[in-house]
């Protein structure tokens, strides 16, 4: 049985990439099952596992909003804003992540080409950062 099997029109819904939503329509025979409506206008159609229709996303990233627990999320501010050329750099590198609308970090290649593109032109750096170093731990 899929997540969204049991899905309605009208569940509310928590996105990682847009944050909170609804459901809108139900797909029957398609690879989508729902489309989801978010608070900034996007609509999204998911697969019945909760995958969005764009992006190379091969884990879930919708949740029935009483079904998610955000503790281990990553909602941290910007500790520094980086320049253009930094910016580059780090995108080359595959090291460089970019806020999403919900205001979670993720690598810059998993978020839309477009809403990556209208940050650099609207120069709204403070909506990127280098991709933090994995904490060592004391084992």
């Amino acid at each position: 049985m899929a997540y969204f099997d049991n899905a309605k029109v009208n569940d509310e819904v928590y996105g990682l990439i847009f944050g909170p939503g609804k459901i809108i329509q139900l797909f029957d025979n398609s690879h989508y099952r729902v489309m989801i409506e978010f608070k900034n206008g996007y609509e999204v159609p998911y697969t019945e596992d909760g995958i969005p229709g764009w992006g190379n996303f091969d884990k879930q990233t919708l949740f029935f909003k009483d079904d998610i627990d955000l503790t281990d999320v990553d909602f941290s501010p910007v500790s520094k804003v980086l320049s253009i050329k930094k910016i580059i750099k780090l995108k080359e590198k595959n090291k460089l992540q970019v806020r999403l609308p919900s205001g979670v970090w993720k690598n810059v290649k998993k978020a839309e080409s477009q809403y990556v593109e209208r940050l650099l032109e609207k120069e709204k750096y403070h909506m990127f950062r280098k991709k933090p170093e994995k904490k060592k731990s004391d084992n």
